[in-house]
Protein backbone atom coordinates (compact mmCIF):
# COMPACT_ATOMS: atom_id res chain seq x y z
CA UNK A 1 0.00 0.00 0.00
CA UNK A 2 0.74 3.32 -0.70
CA UNK A 3 0.18 6.13 2.03
CA UNK A 4 0.65 9.89 1.89
CA UNK A 5 0.64 11.18 5.36
CA UNK A 6 -0.25 15.20 4.97
CA UNK A 7 2.23 16.73 7.56
CA UNK A 8 1.98 20.70 8.71
CA UNK A 9 4.83 22.94 7.30
CA UNK A 10 8.00 22.58 9.31
CA UNK A 11 8.46 23.57 12.79
CA UNK A 12 4.98 24.82 12.21
CA UNK A 13 3.55 22.61 15.63
CA UNK A 14 5.69 20.78 17.68
CA UNK A 15 3.41 18.57 19.05
CA UNK A 16 2.11 17.71 15.48
CA UNK A 17 5.94 16.67 14.07
CA UNK A 18 5.79 14.46 17.00
CA UNK A 19 2.66 13.24 16.21
CA UNK A 20 3.71 12.50 12.28
CA UNK A 21 7.22 11.79 13.11
CA UNK A 22 6.26 8.68 15.84
CA UNK A 23 3.43 7.76 13.27
CA UNK A 24 5.37 7.43 10.23
CA UNK A 25 7.94 5.54 12.07
CA UNK A 26 5.33 3.19 13.83
CA UNK A 27 3.42 2.13 10.32
CA UNK A 28 7.24 1.37 8.79
CA UNK A 29 7.63 -0.99 11.74
CA UNK A 30 4.35 -2.48 11.31
CA UNK A 31 4.32 -2.64 7.94
CA UNK A 32 7.50 -2.46 6.39
CA UNK A 33 6.19 -3.83 3.30
CA UNK A 34 4.32 -0.49 2.48
CA UNK A 35 5.35 3.16 1.50
CA UNK A 36 5.23 5.67 3.24
CA UNK A 37 5.13 8.85 1.80
CA UNK A 38 5.25 12.53 3.69
CA UNK A 39 4.07 16.04 2.42
CA UNK A 40 4.51 19.28 3.07
CA UNK A 41 3.24 22.88 2.02
CA UNK A 42 6.16 24.62 0.91
CA UNK A 43 6.36 28.42 1.23
CA UNK A 44 8.12 30.80 -1.59
CA UNK A 45 10.65 32.84 -0.28
CA UNK A 46 10.94 34.99 -3.83
CA UNK A 47 9.44 37.78 -4.83
CA UNK A 48 5.82 36.29 -5.24
CA UNK A 49 6.63 35.74 -1.17
CA UNK A 50 7.54 39.36 -0.88
CA UNK A 51 4.05 40.47 -2.80
CA UNK A 52 1.48 38.41 -0.84
CA UNK A 53 3.66 38.99 2.64
CA UNK A 54 1.51 37.80 5.57
CA UNK A 55 -1.22 36.25 2.75
CA UNK A 56 1.26 33.82 1.12
CA UNK A 57 1.43 31.23 3.69
CA UNK A 58 -2.28 31.15 3.31
CA UNK A 59 -2.29 30.69 -0.60
CA UNK A 60 0.56 28.26 -0.01
CA UNK A 61 -1.60 26.05 2.57
CA UNK A 62 -5.23 26.31 0.71
CA UNK A 63 -4.54 26.69 -2.87
CA UNK A 64 -0.86 25.19 -4.46
CA UNK A 65 -0.66 22.73 -1.38
CA UNK A 66 -4.18 21.27 -2.36
CA UNK A 67 -3.61 21.21 -6.06
CA UNK A 68 -0.05 19.48 -5.20
CA UNK A 69 -1.60 16.50 -3.59
CA UNK A 70 -4.24 15.72 -6.25
CA UNK A 71 -1.41 14.57 -8.31
CA UNK A 72 0.05 11.82 -6.92
CA UNK A 73 -0.48 8.54 -7.11
CA UNK A 74 -1.36 6.82 -3.62
CA UNK A 75 -3.98 4.42 -1.93
CA UNK A 76 -5.17 6.38 0.96
CA UNK A 77 -4.21 9.95 2.14
CA UNK A 78 -4.13 10.79 5.80
CA UNK A 79 -4.29 14.11 7.04
CA UNK A 80 -2.44 14.12 10.58
CA UNK A 81 -3.89 17.50 11.93
CA UNK A 82 -7.67 18.46 11.70
CA UNK A 83 -6.50 22.66 11.28
CA UNK A 84 -5.39 21.15 7.59
CA UNK A 85 -8.92 19.44 6.68
CA UNK A 86 -9.63 21.96 4.14
CA UNK A 87 -7.35 19.14 1.94
CA UNK A 88 -10.29 16.47 1.90
CA UNK A 89 -12.39 19.45 -0.81
CA UNK A 90 -9.85 18.62 -2.99
CA UNK A 91 -8.81 15.30 -2.40
CA UNK A 92 -12.53 14.00 -2.48
CA UNK A 93 -12.32 14.54 -6.12
CA UNK A 94 -9.27 12.29 -6.42
CA UNK A 95 -11.64 9.03 -5.49
CA UNK A 96 -8.85 7.86 -2.97
CA UNK A 97 -9.83 7.18 0.51
CA UNK A 98 -9.07 10.11 3.22
CA UNK A 99 -8.24 9.72 6.84
CA UNK A 100 -8.00 12.95 9.39
CA UNK A 101 -6.74 12.84 12.44
CA UNK A 102 -8.32 15.07 15.12
CA UNK A 103 -6.68 16.27 18.10
CA UNK A 104 -9.16 18.44 19.71
CA UNK A 105 -11.73 20.53 18.29
CA UNK A 106 -11.12 23.57 21.54
CA UNK A 107 -11.76 26.74 19.18
CA UNK A 108 -15.01 25.41 19.13
CA UNK A 109 -15.43 24.09 22.22
CA UNK A 110 -13.84 26.80 24.56
CA UNK A 111 -13.05 30.05 22.25
CA UNK A 112 -12.71 32.21 25.17
CA UNK A 113 -9.31 30.60 25.41
CA UNK A 114 -7.96 31.61 21.91
CA UNK A 115 -9.25 35.68 22.09
CA UNK A 116 -6.60 37.96 21.38
CA UNK A 117 -3.73 35.11 20.61
CA UNK A 118 -4.16 35.63 16.51
CA UNK A 119 -3.27 38.59 14.28
CA UNK A 120 -6.54 38.08 12.18
CA UNK A 121 -9.30 36.70 13.95
CA UNK A 122 -11.66 36.82 11.53
CA UNK A 123 -9.41 34.84 9.14
CA UNK A 124 -8.22 32.34 11.60
CA UNK A 125 -12.16 31.64 12.46
CA UNK A 126 -12.91 30.77 8.76
CA UNK A 127 -10.14 29.06 8.25
CA UNK A 128 -11.29 27.10 11.33
CA UNK A 129 -14.61 26.29 10.67
CA UNK A 130 -13.83 25.54 6.71
CA UNK A 131 -11.22 22.83 7.94
CA UNK A 132 -13.72 21.75 10.27
CA UNK A 133 -16.42 21.31 7.61
CA UNK A 134 -13.53 19.59 5.50
CA UNK A 135 -12.38 17.11 7.82
CA UNK A 136 -16.01 15.72 8.38
CA UNK A 137 -16.28 15.20 4.97
CA UNK A 138 -13.13 12.25 5.03
CA UNK A 139 -13.62 8.86 5.05
CA UNK A 140 -12.91 8.62 8.88
CA UNK A 141 -11.98 10.81 11.61
CA UNK A 142 -9.40 9.06 14.23
CA UNK A 143 -9.31 11.05 17.13
CA UNK A 144 -6.56 10.61 20.11
CA UNK A 145 -8.75 9.73 23.03
CA UNK A 146 -12.60 9.78 23.38
CA UNK A 147 -13.42 12.46 24.71
CA UNK A 148 -12.01 14.08 22.02
CA UNK A 149 -14.26 11.66 20.16
CA UNK A 150 -17.19 13.03 21.76
CA UNK A 151 -16.93 16.62 21.40
CA UNK A 152 -16.63 15.49 17.76
CA UNK A 153 -19.73 13.84 17.76
CA UNK A 154 -21.81 16.72 19.98
CA UNK A 155 -20.54 19.94 18.60
CA UNK A 156 -20.33 18.99 14.96
CA UNK A 157 -23.00 16.39 14.53
CA UNK A 158 -20.56 13.56 13.23
CA UNK A 159 -21.65 10.20 13.37
CA UNK A 160 -20.04 8.04 15.83
CA UNK A 161 -19.86 4.85 13.49
CA UNK A 162 -17.52 7.40 11.26
CA UNK A 163 -15.38 8.00 14.28
CA UNK A 164 -12.16 5.94 15.54
CA UNK A 165 -10.91 6.40 18.77
CA UNK A 166 -6.82 5.46 18.44
CA UNK A 167 -4.79 6.73 21.55
CA UNK A 168 -1.03 8.40 21.02
CA UNK A 169 1.58 6.45 21.77
CA UNK A 170 5.53 6.88 24.16
CA UNK A 171 8.44 7.46 22.26
CA UNK A 172 10.71 4.74 24.01
CA UNK A 173 13.18 7.26 24.72
CA UNK A 174 11.13 8.58 27.34
CA UNK A 175 12.42 6.10 30.40
CA UNK A 176 13.87 6.32 34.07
CA UNK A 177 18.36 6.95 33.80
CA UNK A 178 19.86 6.22 36.67
CA UNK A 179 19.72 7.81 40.07
CA UNK A 180 23.20 9.17 39.67
CA UNK A 181 22.80 10.94 36.12
CA UNK A 182 19.36 12.84 37.21
CA UNK A 183 21.16 13.72 40.64
CA UNK A 184 23.87 15.54 38.44
CA UNK A 185 21.01 17.49 36.53
CA UNK A 186 19.35 18.51 39.31
CA UNK A 187 22.92 19.77 40.67
CA UNK A 188 23.31 21.63 37.83
CA UNK A 189 20.55 23.07 37.64
CA UNK A 190 21.15 24.03 41.52
CA UNK A 191 18.16 22.39 42.75
CA UNK A 192 18.73 21.36 46.47
CA UNK A 193 17.82 17.56 47.68
CA UNK A 194 15.27 18.95 50.13
CA UNK A 195 13.69 21.16 47.58
CA UNK A 196 10.44 20.00 46.06
CA UNK A 197 11.18 20.14 41.91
CA UNK A 198 7.75 21.25 39.92
CA UNK A 199 8.23 20.70 36.30
CA UNK A 200 5.45 21.74 33.83
CA UNK A 201 6.74 20.88 29.88
CA UNK A 202 5.02 22.47 27.02
CA UNK A 203 3.48 25.55 25.53
CA UNK A 204 1.99 28.69 26.93
CA UNK A 205 -1.38 28.67 25.26
CA UNK A 206 -3.93 30.03 28.27
CA UNK A 207 -5.29 26.25 28.58
CA UNK A 208 -1.96 25.35 29.92
CA UNK A 209 -3.10 27.40 32.99
CA UNK A 210 0.16 28.36 33.81
CA UNK A 211 -0.96 30.95 35.89
CA UNK A 212 -2.35 28.26 38.39
CA UNK A 213 0.84 26.98 38.98
CA UNK A 214 2.64 30.18 39.52
CA UNK A 215 -0.42 30.90 42.17
CA UNK A 216 0.73 27.31 43.71
CA UNK A 217 4.09 28.33 43.77
CA UNK A 218 3.35 31.55 45.72
CA UNK A 219 1.55 29.04 48.38
CA UNK A 220 3.53 27.15 48.61
CA UNK A 221 6.46 29.33 49.40
CA UNK A 222 4.65 31.64 51.91
CA UNK A 223 4.38 28.69 53.97
CA UNK A 224 8.18 28.08 53.77
CA UNK A 225 7.57 24.94 51.96
CA UNK A 226 10.71 24.19 49.57
CA UNK A 227 10.12 24.78 46.21
CA UNK A 228 11.25 25.03 42.82
CA UNK A 229 9.20 25.53 39.57
CA UNK A 230 10.94 24.09 36.22
CA UNK A 231 9.18 25.72 32.86
CA UNK A 232 9.83 23.95 29.25
CA UNK A 233 9.05 24.56 26.00
CA UNK A 234 6.76 27.72 25.81
CA UNK A 235 7.88 31.14 27.25
CA UNK A 236 6.43 32.80 30.32
CA UNK A 237 4.06 36.10 28.81
CA UNK A 238 5.18 39.54 29.64
CA UNK A 239 2.09 39.87 31.95
CA UNK A 240 3.41 36.56 33.83
CA UNK A 241 6.95 37.89 33.80
CA UNK A 242 5.68 40.43 35.56
CA UNK A 243 3.93 38.59 38.46
CA UNK A 244 6.98 36.85 38.58
CA UNK A 245 8.95 40.16 39.68
CA UNK A 246 5.36 41.45 41.93
CA UNK A 247 5.51 38.44 43.60
CA UNK A 248 9.13 37.95 44.18
CA UNK A 249 8.97 34.32 42.78
CA UNK A 250 12.32 34.52 40.79
CA UNK A 251 14.66 32.67 43.40
CA UNK A 252 12.15 29.77 42.87
CA UNK A 253 11.52 29.46 38.66
CA UNK A 254 13.84 28.63 36.07
CA UNK A 255 13.10 28.64 32.57
CA UNK A 256 15.03 26.06 30.42
CA UNK A 257 13.70 26.90 27.24
CA UNK A 258 12.64 24.69 24.19
CA UNK A 259 15.33 20.99 25.67
CA UNK A 260 15.77 18.24 22.93
CA UNK A 261 14.27 14.87 23.82
CA UNK A 262 17.73 13.75 25.51
CA UNK A 263 17.50 17.06 28.01
CA UNK A 264 13.72 16.66 28.73
CA UNK A 265 14.42 12.70 29.78
CA UNK A 266 16.55 13.96 32.58
CA UNK A 267 14.64 16.73 33.56
CA UNK A 268 11.56 14.23 33.78
CA UNK A 269 13.68 11.90 35.58
CA UNK A 270 15.30 14.79 37.94
CA UNK A 271 12.02 16.68 38.83
CA UNK A 272 9.79 15.49 41.78
CA UNK A 273 6.18 16.09 40.14
CA UNK A 274 5.13 16.44 36.55
CA UNK A 275 2.24 19.54 37.21
CA UNK A 276 0.18 20.11 34.36
CA UNK A 277 -2.95 21.35 35.30
CA UNK A 278 -4.45 22.15 31.90
CA UNK A 279 -7.70 23.44 31.42
CA UNK A 280 -8.66 21.76 28.35
CA UNK A 281 -6.39 18.54 26.54
CA UNK A 282 -7.38 16.59 23.68
CA UNK A 283 -4.87 14.12 24.85
CA UNK A 284 -2.12 15.21 26.95
CA UNK A 285 1.33 12.66 26.09
CA UNK A 286 3.31 14.55 28.64
CA UNK A 287 1.78 13.16 31.31
CA UNK A 288 2.81 9.85 29.41
CA UNK A 289 6.26 10.85 29.01
CA UNK A 290 6.29 11.75 32.96
CA UNK A 291 4.87 8.69 34.27
CA UNK A 292 7.61 6.53 31.46
CA UNK A 293 10.37 8.18 33.37
CA UNK A 294 9.29 7.71 36.77
CA UNK A 295 7.85 11.10 37.98
CA UNK A 296 4.80 11.03 39.78
CA UNK A 297 1.66 13.33 37.93
CA UNK A 298 -0.79 15.57 39.35
CA UNK A 299 -3.03 16.73 36.55
CA UNK A 300 -6.74 18.17 36.07
CA UNK A 301 -9.75 16.24 36.29
CA UNK A 302 -11.48 17.37 33.23
CA UNK A 303 -10.80 16.93 29.57
CA UNK A 304 -9.25 14.04 28.74
CA UNK A 305 -6.42 14.02 31.51
CA UNK A 306 -8.68 11.42 33.49
CA UNK A 307 -8.79 8.92 31.12
CA UNK A 308 -5.20 9.04 29.68
CA UNK A 309 -3.89 8.59 33.44
CA UNK A 310 -6.36 6.39 35.20
CA UNK A 311 -5.39 5.69 38.64
CA UNK A 312 -1.68 6.20 38.23
CA UNK A 313 -1.70 10.21 38.74
CA UNK A 314 -3.50 12.68 41.37
CA UNK A 315 -6.29 14.62 39.71
CA UNK A 316 -7.54 17.97 41.09
CA UNK A 317 -9.59 20.69 40.21
CA UNK A 318 -7.16 22.76 37.60
CA UNK A 319 -8.15 25.91 39.31
CA UNK A 320 -8.09 24.68 43.02
CA UNK A 321 -4.92 26.49 44.01
CA UNK A 322 -5.42 24.34 47.90
CA UNK A 323 -5.99 21.17 46.30
CA UNK A 324 -2.99 21.53 43.62
CA UNK A 325 -0.75 22.27 47.02
CA UNK A 326 -1.64 19.53 49.12
CA UNK A 327 -1.63 17.25 46.70
CA UNK A 328 1.87 18.44 46.68
CA UNK A 329 2.79 18.07 49.40
CA UNK A 330 1.69 14.50 49.93
CA UNK A 331 3.52 13.69 47.58
CA UNK A 332 6.57 14.71 48.79
CA UNK A 333 6.20 14.11 52.06
CA UNK A 334 5.02 10.23 51.91
CA UNK A 335 7.37 8.49 50.46
CA UNK A 336 4.76 5.54 50.11
CA UNK A 337 2.58 7.53 48.53
CA UNK A 338 5.08 8.74 45.97
CA UNK A 339 6.39 4.94 45.47
CA UNK A 340 2.73 3.53 44.47
CA UNK A 341 2.66 6.69 41.54
CA UNK A 342 6.00 6.07 40.54
CA UNK A 343 4.64 2.22 39.96
CA UNK A 344 1.62 2.42 38.71
CA UNK A 345 2.41 5.62 36.41
CA UNK A 346 5.07 3.04 34.90
CA UNK A 347 2.62 0.18 34.09
CA UNK A 348 0.52 3.05 32.56
CA UNK A 349 2.43 4.35 30.66
CA UNK A 350 3.62 1.00 29.20
CA UNK A 351 0.22 0.77 27.45
CA UNK A 352 0.44 3.13 25.22
CA UNK A 353 2.83 2.76 22.39
CA UNK A 354 3.17 4.06 18.78
CA UNK A 355 3.65 0.73 17.35
CA UNK A 356 0.30 -0.08 19.14
CA UNK A 357 -1.05 2.96 17.60
CA UNK A 358 0.39 2.25 14.06
CA UNK A 359 -0.98 -1.01 14.34
CA UNK A 360 -4.68 0.31 15.00
CA UNK A 361 -4.43 3.17 11.99
CA UNK A 362 -3.32 0.40 9.35
CA UNK A 363 -6.20 -1.71 10.70
CA UNK A 364 -8.37 0.83 9.76
CA UNK A 365 -6.21 1.91 6.50
CA UNK A 366 -6.94 -1.55 5.09
CA UNK A 367 -10.89 -1.45 6.05
CA UNK A 368 -10.86 1.51 3.52
CA UNK A 369 -9.32 -0.05 0.71
CA UNK A 370 -12.41 -1.67 -0.56
CA UNK A 371 -14.18 2.54 -0.92
CA UNK A 372 -14.87 2.92 -4.68
CA UNK A 373 -15.58 6.39 -4.41
CA UNK A 374 -18.66 6.89 -6.69
CA UNK A 375 -20.52 10.19 -6.71
CA UNK A 376 -23.03 8.73 -4.27
CA UNK A 377 -20.58 7.85 -2.18
CA UNK A 378 -18.83 11.42 -1.94
CA UNK A 379 -22.73 12.52 -1.41
CA UNK A 380 -22.83 10.81 1.88
CA UNK A 381 -19.64 12.97 3.34
CA UNK A 382 -21.85 16.35 2.91
CA UNK A 383 -20.40 19.25 4.98
CA UNK A 384 -21.32 20.23 8.36
CA UNK A 385 -22.86 23.07 9.40
CA UNK A 386 -20.55 24.94 12.16
CA UNK A 387 -21.90 28.12 14.10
Amino acid sequence: MRVAILRRAPKASVSMDVYADALVQGLKTVRPDWSILEFFPTFDTGRSATFLGGFQKYVQRYWAYPRQLQRQSVDLFHVIDHSDGHLIYALKSTGIPTVVTCHDIINLTQPELFKGLANFPWLSKTTWQYALRGMCQADRVITVSAYTAQDVTQYLGLAPDRITVVANGVEKIYQTIPREEAIAFRQQQGIAPETCCLVNVGSNNPRKNIDTILQVVRALRDRHFPIHFWKAGGDFSPAQKQLIQQLALAPHITYLGQPDKATLVKLYNAADILLAPSLYEGFGITVLEAMACGLPVITSNVSSLPEVVGDAAITTDPLDVEAICAAVKQIFADGGDRQRLIAKGLHRAQQFSWEKTAEQVATLYESLLPLQRSASHRSKTAPTPIA
